[in-house]
C-alpha cells in the first residue's frame, strides 16, 4: 500500500481567519490553527510571515518561534518561512504584499529578524536583484537557511549569481511577477533556464493553468519541482467577500481567493492536501511523484528528514479505484 504520514508545506500565511503576519496575531490563535492544519493532510509546515514592518517582525517571529519549539509542535512545524522584506516594489512582482515595507536585502536586518525568531527563520524569499542579494543569499545559505528566488523582476544571469552564492529555490515560480512580460525576458522563463534552482509552484488549480505546471515539472524534473499551498489566512473558509492582507478580497465558488482592484490573487484558498488533490488530476503524474512534489522534495529543500517527523492520528493512502490520495 502507498501512503504517506501527510504532506509537507513550505508555505503557509495562515489559516481558518487567522493571518501569521497580522500585528493582532494571538499565540492561542496561532496554536489553534496549527493544530488544525496538522488534521487537514498537512504532516508538517512552515508558517509564512510576509513583507511586514519592523515592529510586526518583532513581534510575530517571536511569537511563532517560541511556539514552534515547543514539544507540542517540534517535528511538526518545520521553522520560520520569511518572504520578503527583501523582495521588488513593482507593481505585480510585489503581488498582494505592501511594497511600503519592502527593502534592500540587508545581513544585519536578517540577522536582527533571526534574533527575534530566535534561530528558527529556516526558509526565506528574496528578489534575486534586490540591492545586497548576492551577500544576504551567501550570508543565509552559510548558516543553514535554504534561500529561494521570488516576488522578483530579475533575469537569467542574476538568478544565477545568487545561485552561485547559495541559493536553492524559486518561490511560487510563474507567480509573483507581472501579468504581462516581455514575452522572452521575464523572470519565469528565466527561472526555468537556469539550472540549480528547484521550482516552488502553487498547484491549487488557480495560480498556474495545469499545462503550465506541466511545463515546469518536465523542464525542472520531478526531482527538482516540489508544490506549495501558498495558503492564506482565508483558506478553510466558505466563499465570500473578506478583508485579509490589506486587501479586498473574494473568494470565488470554485476557490479561486482574488483581489479584483489589483488584478492579482492573494494567496490560495487551499491546503497542501488540496493541492494534492489536483496533481492526481493531471494524467502524467504518478502516485509517486506526487509524493516526491509535495512530501520528499519540500524535505529535502529545508534539509530535514523524513525521521524527525512527529506524525500524529493520520495517513494519505492512494486509492488505485479512485486514482487519489485519501485521509485514513
Amino acid at each position: 500500500m502507498l501512503e504517506v504520514p501527510g504532506f509537507v508545506d513550505l508555505q503557509v500565511n495562515g489559516y481558518l481567519g487567522v493571518d501569521f503576519s497580522d500585528a493582532a496575531l494571538t499565540e492561542a490563535d496561532f496554536i489553534r490553527v496549527s493544530r488544525k492544519l496538522l488534521e487537514s493532510g498537512c504532516v508538517a509546515f512552515q508558517p509564512t510571515v510576509i513583507t511586514a514592518s519592523e515592529a510586526v517582525y518583532r513581534r510575530n517571529l517571536a511569537m511563532i518561534g517560541k511556539i514552534i519549539q515547543s514539544p507540542e509542535f517540534r517535528g511538526r512545524i518545520l521553522g520560520i518561512h520569511v518572504e520578503g522584506p527583501f523582495i521588488s516594489n513593482q507593481p505585480g512582482a510585489v503581488g498582494a504584499h505592501n511594497p511600503e515595507y519592502v527593502r534592500p536585502a540587508s545581513v544585519e536586518f536578517f540577522k536582527q529578524m533571526q534574533e527575534w525568531a530566535d534561530g528558527t527563520i529556516r526558509l526565506l524569499t528574496l528578489a534575486a536583484e534586490s540591492e545586497g542579494a548576492v551577500e544576504l543569499t551567501r550570508y543565509a545559505s552559510g548558516t543553514g537557511v535554504a534561500v529561494s528566488l521570488g516576488h522578483q523582476l530579475a533575469d537569467g544571469d542574476q538568478m544565477a549569481a545568487c545561485r552561485d552564492a547559495g541559493a536553492t529555490l524559486l518561490t511560487h515560480l510563474g507567480n509573483g511577477m507581472p501579468n504581462e512580460v516581455n514575452r522572452h525576458r521575464n523572470p519565469l522563463l528565466a527561472g526555468l533556464g537556469v539550472d540549480g534552482l528547484t521550482a516552488m509552484i502553487i498547484a491549487d488549480g488557480h495560480h498556474l493553468p495545469r499545462e503550465l505546471v506541466k511545463v515546469i515539472i518536465r523542464a525542472k524534473g520531478v526531482e527538482n519541482t516540489l508544490v506549495v499551498s501558498d495558503a492564506s489566512s482565508l483558506a478553510g473558509m466558505p466563499p465570500g467577500h473578506y478583508h485579509s492582507m490589506g486587501n479586498d478580497v473574494v473568494i470565488e465558488e470554485n476557490g479561486y481567493l482574488h483581489n479584483p482592484a489589483k488584478k492579482c490573487l492573494v494567496g490560495s484558498s487551499a491546503t497542501i492536501f488540496g493541492c494534492v488533490k489536483v496533481l492526481c488530476e493531471i494524467p502524467d503524474l504518478s502516485p509517486e511523484d506526487i509524493i516526491r512534489l509535495a512530501y520528499t522534495n519540500p524535505l529535502r529543500a529545508i534539509h530535514a528528514d523524513p525521521a524527525d517527523l512527529r506524525p500524529v492520528g493520520q495517513r494519505c493512502v492512494w486509492s488505485e479505484e479512485k486514482h487519489r490520495f485519501e485521509r485514513v
